[in-house]
Formats: structure tokens, sequence, C-alpha cells
């Protein structure tokens, strides 16, 4: 069976993805998919985040990630390896030296569950990229809706932010650093660019849909999806996109591409 690191760098290859769009679908940071795919295991958390992020990036990939997992175990996780489990010494050790345990003690729970909690959050904070999008409640923002129904007094650009999110609408803008055709498609077929040449400097409207579809004549365009800036690699030839809320942006076979004719 090929090593691990060479499945997913043959296969990312393979699909003409890079590793920023990886990072980009998958939130794990560029570094930590580099040191799997030259497995350099040092590099990475540990072992629990090494099978997360195995399983992670091979789904993104369409790889086995069960059977890299199961690879990883037999030749590369240290021995012994688990979860900590902390010694909390009881009253009850003291007094009754000769009676036999009658479990675990209260004490030993409580640590036991603000070990696992700190470790879920160690998790979702790698997985998110360090946590940059979270949003704190500063001096000046006005307290959120009670538990009681009271009126909410959230500002309305958050308020219909949520909404876009909740109903999975996603938004994308276009920057031409070169003339380039684009052909866009929003929800129901519509056609947002009905097969247009961009110039170099110009920008399009920010569209906002549940799903696009978009063909490009060639590479020189950015696109803004969500407000993060995405480059489109080198072509020779028309490249097409799918790019919806849930499955990020993914590339089409020639044969997929959506026409405006």
């Amino acid at each position: 069976m090929p090593e691990i690191g060479e499945t997913l760098r043959d296969a990312r290859m393979r699909a003409h993805i890079d590793v920023s769009e990886i990072e980009a679908e998958t939130k794990i940071r560029a570094k930590y998919l580099r040191a799997l795919e030259n497995e350099e295991w040092s590099l990475l958390p540990g072992p629990t985040f090494v099978k997360s992020f195995l399983r992670t990036y091979a789904k993104a990939l369409g790889v086995d990630g069960k059977a890299l997992v199961e690879e990883y175990r037999l030749n590369h996780e240290p021995m012994g390896d688990g979860s900590p489990e902390p010694i909390v010494s009881s009253p009850q050790h003291k007094q009754g030296a000769g009676r036999p345990p009658s479990g675990p003690s209260r004490g030993y729970l409580i640590v036991l569950g603000v070990v696992l909690l700190v470790i879920v959050l160690l998790v979702v904070g790698l997985l998110t990229g360090g946590g940059g999008g979270s949003s704190k409640n500063t001096a000046g923002n006005t307290p959120a809706t009670s538990s009681r129904g009271a009126t909410s007094t959230t500002s309305p650009a958050r308020t219909s932010q949520g909404a876009s999110a909740r109903a999975g609408v996603i938004t994308l803008s276009l920057k031409a650093t070169g003339t380039v055709y684009v052909c866009l498609i929003g929800d129901g077929g519509h056609k947002l660019i009905a097969g247009a040449d961009l110039h170099a400097g110009s920008s399009t409207p920010t569209y906002r849909a549940k799903r696009f579809q978009i063909t490009l004549g060639n590479s020189s365009v950015s696109m803004i999806v969500d407000g993060t800036p995405r480059t489109v690699p080198a072509s020779s030839q028309a490249i097409g996109y799918t790019i919806t809320k849930a499955g990020g942006r993914k590339r089409l076979a020639l044969g997929q591409l959506p026409s405006c004719t």
C-alpha cells in the first residue's frame, strides 16, 4: 500500500487542487496539511489530531480515510497513546486502605470532564484556524436578547448576516486582472453574467445565491467568496467551478462547464 503522504499528495495533484483550497474547505491550517503529505508527524499536535486531520483531508479528496487512519495506527502512532487520566486523592483512600474501591469519586469525574472539555476546545480551535472568525461582544455592543423573549437589539447588519448564513446563502464577486470571459449562473439557472468579457481592473457587483456555477476563459481573475479572496490556478483551457456554502468551491470537469450561449 502507498505511504499515507504519497496517497494524499497524489490525489490532490490529480484533482489539480492547491493546498490553500483544501485549507479553506477543511479549515485545517496549510502547515498541517503539508506535514501530513510529508509525514512529518512531529509537526502535528498529537495522534488524536493526526487521525482527525487524516479523515477530514481524505474526505475532501475523495480518498478512503479509514484506510489511512488504520495505516497510521499500525505504523506511526506511538504505543500507549491516549488521553491522560488524572489521579485524584480522596479521603476515602486514607481511611479505608483495605476496603475495595466503590467507583470513581466525584472529584475525579469533575476533573475528567474539564480535561475532555479542554481537548474539544483545542480541536475546534485548530479546525477553525485559531477562531479568528469568532464574534465577541465589545464594550459598546448592545446586550443580546434575553431567554424570556425580550426584543433583540442586535444591529441590522448582524441580523442580515446571520439570516444569510442560516439560509445557506453565499456571496461572490469577481475582480479581473486581465481580459477574461465569464459566464456566471445563480439559483434557478438565472444568468447573472451572461457570457461577457471582463477587462483588467474591472470588478463585478457582489452576487448572492445558494449555488453558483461559473465558467472562466482563463485565470486572469480573483474570486471573492464570502469576503475571502480566492485565486484561480493557471490553466491553458477554460475553468469551471460550483460554489456553495456547504461544499465550498469545487472544480468542474471540462464536460460539466456551464454555458451562457
